[in-house]
């Protein structure tokens, strides 16, 4: 399976987001990485579909949506209709998450389901054949640039394993302290999808630190 870097726009400087979404383009990230956070399921406050719709309006990239809310299925077809082409909910808030993955894959977009720090893969345990991705946050959700908490390569390798036992197809997506230094083991964890923000946005190339990325991570 391929290797993509997702680029998290959460660590961008807002200011000028319309050049810093290009510059990743041209360094060659393979996703444009969407944080919402809504202050209530995580304690922060980020951007909405109006944001979205005009990050779309300027890339060609797929666009990662990752909804730390605590209603996502009041706001699903906004994110999607503003462009998201991936599009994950977390499992700890959807009361039906069989009929939310449903209706993302009716509305168009890639279905995801996140898990939290804390959050076992046995909680996927009757849904995996639903999913197109898992995303596996590898630190508390809720700000950038914090550290990669080393338990989740347990969780990773479970759900590769899983992936295997059973020939699945889901993908298995990271968030979470990574960086040039730790992608290559993250990688042969059994990682698809790695989401970067600080480690490309506070570097002083783009282009350098995201194709050592992808290098790394094929070792």
């Amino acid at each position: 399976m391929s290797k993509l870097i997702a680029a998290s726009i959460l660590s961008a400087d807002f200011t000028r987001l319309g050049e810093e979404i290009k510059n990743v383009e041209d360094a060659g990230a393979d996703i444009i990485h969407f944080d919402v956070m809504d202050g209530h399921f995580v304690p922060n406050l980020t951007v909405g579909p109006m944001v979205l719709r005009a990050v779309r309006n300027i890339t060609q990239l797929p666009i990662d949506a990752h909804l730390m809310v605590a209603n996502p299925d009041h706001v699903l077809e906004d994110y999607i209709s503003a462009g998201a082409n991936y599009l994950s909910v977390h499992v700890e808030v959807c009361h039906h998450l069989h009929r939310t993955l449903q209706k993302i894959k009716q509305l168009g977009a890639k279905a995801g389901v996140a898990l939290n720090p804390h959050t076992p893969v046995s909680a996927l345990a009757y849904i995996l054949e639903e999913v197109d991705f898992v995303l596996v946050m590898t630190v508390n959700p809720g700000f950038g640039g914090q550290s990669f908490i080393p338990a989740a390569f347990k969780k990773v390798s479970e759900l590769k394993e899983i992936r295997q036992k059973h020939q699945m197809k889901f993908l298995i997506e990271v968030d979470g302290g990574i960086k040039v230094d730790n992608i290559a083991q993250i990688s042969q964890a059994g990682v698809n999808i790695f989401v970067a923000g600080s480690a490309i946005f506070n570097s002083q190339d783009y282009f350098q630190t995201i194709q050592d990325m992808k290098k790394n991570c094929i070792k």
